[in-house]
């Protein structure tokens, strides 16, 4: 049974990780015959949205990205500084503003944007170990930072393309459901919220892109 590493970056789309999308991407990976395990970087939220309002929260709070991925693992989760790539055949991320926030600065810094260490770690090792690596909404960018000369996709958003574009990466434009695949460094992508989208075609997005890397294993 193939086993991916799926790693969170928060609890709701505004300040971690988007939940549709973690969690039909958690689906997607059983109706497959696959499992996973979910990890999260044990770190400080960037900061905490009021997700009725859309507004910060006015009286500060600090939240843990872990902690607040716990939510939707029921639990099962793991500390992202304890993955090993050894023992994974894919990895995995589903979108969220968390991914731009949490577990890089690319919300703030754009194409000059940091990423957290053990992410880096993560992808660099996969990449190392040429097993596939996936990313949903925003999060192809966190992989385009890391990697560079890549293809990925975020679907239309041009601002977001040309960001891409700026840290060294192809950008294609997609459309709902779309998978790109960049067959020499077997990142694997999807747009999902990036688009107008609703909660089917997001499914789309995870089931289709789930269905791409598991071929490529094959």
């Amino acid at each position: 049974m193939k086993k991916f590493a799926v790693v969170l970056s928060g609890c709701g789309v505004f300040d971690g990780a988007e939940i549709h999308e973690a969690t039909l991407t958690m689906l997607a990976i059983k109706k497959q015959g696959a499992d996973y395990q979910i990890f999260a970087p044990d770190i400080e939220q960037h900061h905490v949205i009021n997700h009725y309002s859309g507004k910060e929260m006015k009286e500060k709070e600090s939240r843990n990205v872990l902690v607040e991925s716990a939510r939707i693992a029921r639990g099962d989760i793991k500390p992202l500084d304890e993955f090993n790539s050894s023992k994974f055949d894919a990895l995995l991320f589903p979108g969220g503003f968390g991914a731009a926030k949490n577990l890089s600065s690319i919300a703030f810094k754009g194409s000059e944007a940091e990423v957290d260490e053990e992410v880096k770690r993560a992808v660099k090792e996969m990449l190392a170990a040429k097993k596939p690596i996936g990313a949903l909404c925003i999060s192809p960018a966190v992989i385009a930072k890391i990697i560079g000369d890549v293809k990925v996709t975020i679907g239309q958003e041009e601002d977001t393309a040309k960001t891409i574009e700026a840290m060294g990466a192809t950008h294609i434009a997609t459309d709902h459901g779309d998978v790109v695949i960049d067959d020499n460094k077997m990142v694997f992508t999807t747009p999902c919220y990036m688009l107008e989208a609703d909660i089917t075609q997001v499914w789309d997005g995870a089931y289709n892109i789930v269905e791409a890397m598991m071929k490529f294993m094959e």
